[in-house]
């Protein structure tokens, strides 16, 4: 199957240290501006269920889901810490001009 970038947002949207979520052909992705460069992930923590750009704390690469303290690197989606033990999926992203797009 092919794949292809998606404009989600303007990258004004997503100051840095913020995580913000998209909904892309029905798959709820949040993005997580680290320094200026972003990176794209399930926004459901693998654990519960929780969105985690609602209820996730970033600090660096690493997103804390704060319902049961999960944490998940954002560059990889590996499980950093449980409960959780499923992997997030990530999702290639680029710049477009001023959009942020992800590969689907």
């Amino acid at each position: 199957m092919a794949t292809e970038f998606l404009t989600i947002f303007k990258t004004s949207q997503s100051a840095p240290g913020a995580v913000v979520s998209a909904s892309v052909r029905g798959l709820r992705v949040a993005v997580a501006n680290v320094g200026g460069t972003h990176y794209a992930f399930d926004d459901t923590c693998t654990h519960e269920q929780c969105s985690l750009a609602e209820e996730g704390e970033l600090a660096g690469t690493t997103i804390t889901c704060t319902c049961h303290n999960s944490e998940f690197d954002v560059r990889t989606g590996q499980v950093l810490a449980p409960p959780a033990l499923i992997p997030l999926k990530v999702f290639r992203t680029r710049i477009d001009g001023d959009a942020l797009q992800i590969e689907i």
